[in-house]
């Protein structure tokens, strides 16, 4: 089965988001046919800034590295760590050449603001042909700026179309039946279900930065239980970058 045939509308499959070596090895034992990685992840495993293109080198080292435990690999390259798209090319290209399934490529910039639209179209094309599942995400929910629709059609030349921040199920089902491409959406404790996102036409859920920051929670949870205190709540997106440069 390849990457693409992971994605059927109605049943979605559960990607996982690593974030090192380690963890992705994890995920790969447990069965997971494919695993993702995460943006925040990476930029907090060598203290840097998240989403501000910052870990270029970072990221095609990553994975490079896991692309040997057996499973297909897909890669958050942000919003292809540049706006020139001969780079964004070279980018996927290389990732690519290394055995990489897939690639996300985001709309959303560091200042709070949405890529023109007809830029991310250029960069989603030249992402295209390299082999690699592309998988254009929009931060219209995340931002809460831009009309998501108009973008979903937008970047309709593309393999997926990921959309994080979607909760609502109407809404969830609506985005899915304006494309033809299957939809992405990233699961959120308390939010709708695998099951009621099957309903509602999904095709791909992934975890984004939750596993690693209920890995932060879970080490903390230990070395503050040693000394009797609560444990804390997995911290939010908010929290943990906070923490970083």
């Amino acid at each position: 089965m390849s990457f693409r045939d992971l994605h059927r509308p109605g049943e979605p499959f559960l990607l996982p988001n690593a974030w090192d070596y380690g963890s992705a090895a994890a995920l790969a034992a447990q069965g997971f046919p494919a695993i993702g990685t995460t943006s925040l992840g990476v930029a907090a495993v060598y203290g840097k800034p998240d989403a501000a293109g910052a870990t270029r080198a970072e990221t095609i080292e990553l994975a490079e590295s896991i692309t040997d435990l057996g499973v297909m690999i897909t890669v958050d390259v942000e919003g292809g760590f540049s706006d020139d798209p001969a780079e964004v090319s070279d980018l996927v290209a290389s990732l690519a050449a290394l055995g990489v399934a897939g690639v996300n490529l985001e709309d959303g910039r560091p200042d709070g603001t949405l890529r023109p639209i007809e830029l991310h179209q250029r960069i989603i094309e030249a992402a295209m042909g390299h082999g690699v599942f592309v998988n254009a995400r929009t931060d219209t929910c995340w931002l809460r700026t831009g009309d998501t629709l108009e973008r979903v059609r937008a970047y309709g030349h593309a393999d997926g179309i990921f959309v994080p921040g979607l909760r609502d199920l109407g809404e969830i089902a609506q985005v899915a039946a304006s494309t033809p491409l299957p939809l992405n959406v990233l699961y959120q404790p308390g939010g709708p279900t695998p099951a009621r996102l099957a309903e509602a036409g999904v095709a791909r859920v992934s975890t984004g930065s939750l596993l690693y920051r209920a890995a932060l929670q879970g080490a903390l949870a230990t070395a503050l239980g040693i000394q009797g205190r609560p444990a804390p709540q997995i911290p939010t997106y908010a929290e943990t970058t906070a923490l970083l440069p």
